[in-house]
């Protein structure tokens, strides 16, 4: 009964939200993973967008403002991840909080010695379990300058790697897929990361994901949309993994008909 309320409501918002078409053009065609959808996909991703603008509340820091503009580009980059999934993969929170550059939280924390010290590290984003998204705005605007990070998709990516707890690189995956396959092909390909930065080579893939295999589900979440061909040059079966668990394949959008929808 409920689910049956919450599409009618979603129905009725979409009937009764303008998103201006200008506005819309002028921010979709920076991201490269817009234009390679088709046309359908695109409308189903605007409307995404209006329903996600609707329920999710962005608020800025201090004197620091959000136009309309800058709120449609973050509306855009969350909701790729979920666009052949459904808005409900981002329940039980409601908050994006945008500072103007990298923040500094005041973190406290225990070390081995027991002793309380403060981690006075900057942040591009954060994403807390069943809390906000907290993004800085001068990472966000770098991915609508051809920048190979994103920290939309980034962040995003923890929020969906937090469904089924805190995040640990294995998110909860569909039906359909296999849960050791994920977690060999996940396993081998944070491994293989990890010796290559080790032994100073360099990488395709930022480095930042051998912090953690939470941080490698997030970077690569990063790749599989940004730089889709690189990704699966690297690291296939990741990409493989990552497409049947976006039900997305940016390398060509001729996919199963059952991937249209989780």
């Amino acid at each position: 009964m409920f689910g049956i309320l919450k599409a009618w409501l979603r129905r009725r918002v979409l009937r009764n939200s303008h998103l201006d078409d200008r506005l819309w053009q002028q921010v979709a065609r920076r991201f490269g993973f817009v234009v390679r959808l088709e046309e359908t996909q695109q409308l189903r991703l605007r409307e995404l967008c209006i329903l996600f603008l609707h329920e999710k509340q962005l608020s800025a820091t201090g004197d620091f403002e959000l136009g309309d503009e800058m709120k449609l580009g973050i509306a855009i980059q969350a909701c790729i991840l979920i666009l052949n999934l459904d808005l409900d993969y981002y329940r039980n929170w409601i908050e994006i909080i945008v500072y103007p550059d990298e923040f500094r939280p005041r973190n406290e924390f225990r070390n081995e010695q027991g002793l309380v010290e403060t981690d006075h590290r900057a942040f591009a984003g954060q994403a807390w379990f069943r809390g906000p998204v907290i993004l800085s705005w001068a990472n966000v605007e770098s991915a609508w300058t051809g920048g190979e990070g994103n920290v939309v998709i980034h962040e995003f990516a923890h929020k969906l790697d937090m469904l089924n707890g805190s995040a640990n690189g294995f998110p909860r995956l569909h039906r359909d897929m296999d849960r050791k396959q994920w977690s060999q092909v996940f396993m081998d390909a944070y491994s293989d990361l990890c010796r290559t930065v080790r032994s100073g080579e360099r990488s395709e893939i930022n480095t930042y994901a051998t912090e953690s295999p939470a941080e490698f589900f997030a970077v690569v979440s990063e790749s599989f949309f940004q730089m889709p061909d690189v990704l699966r040059r690297i690291y296939p079966g990741v990409y493989e993994q990552l497409a049947l668990y976006y039900r997305q394949n940016p390398l060509d959008n001729d996919m199963p008909r059952e991937w249209r929808l989780a």
